[in-house]
């Protein structure tokens, strides 16, 4: 890679944070306050209800630590619902709660209405989340590469 790329890449990383920090902020008012950890476990959940604590850590890149203690918040906020799976009453199941789906409907006018105002036009918005969602996919498969390396040592 050369230095203009890095430079761009780099730029790019930059660009995503700072957005999202303007996303955060936006919020603030809007719904019910989490952390960065409770967001990213809170995602998780709501992309793949029904998922065990340890394919959410495992999704997230959270030490179980972290990973409990955000899930305790979320829990208290009533955000997260624990159920026993039927299959294995040890195995427990994490769902999204109704007030986490009137949460993110909230999220959902609060961020629309922002980046409406950012991202008018629809094919531009399509060809952002579509760049976006390459990249994020590209991001997660080396990192389970990654980890798949540490655990064989390959």
């Amino acid at each position: 890679m050369d230095d203009k790329q890095k430079a761009r890449l780099f730029e790019l990383a930059d660009l995503i944070l700072a957005i999202s920090r303007h996303l955060h902020a936006a919020k603030a008012n809007a719904a019910e306050p989490w952390t960065p950890l409770e967001a990213a476990v809170m995602r998780y959940i709501d992309h793949h209800p029904g998922a065990t604590s340890t394919q959410a850590a495992e999704a997230t890149r959270l030490i179980s630590s972290n990973f409990s203690r955000a899930l305790r918040k979320l829990e208290q906020k009533g955000l997260v619902r624990r159920e026993a799976d039927p299959d294995d009453a040890r195995r427990v199941r994490l769902y999204p709660t109704q007030k986490a789906g009137e949460n993110l409907g909230y999220l959902q006018d609060t961020w629309s209405r922002l980046l409406d105002e950012a991202v008018p036009d629809a094919a531009e918005t399509d060809a952002v989340i579509a760049t976006l969602r390459r990249i994020e996919s590209q991001l997660l498969d080396r990192m389970r590469g990654g980890a798949d390396r540490d655990r064989t040592g390959r």
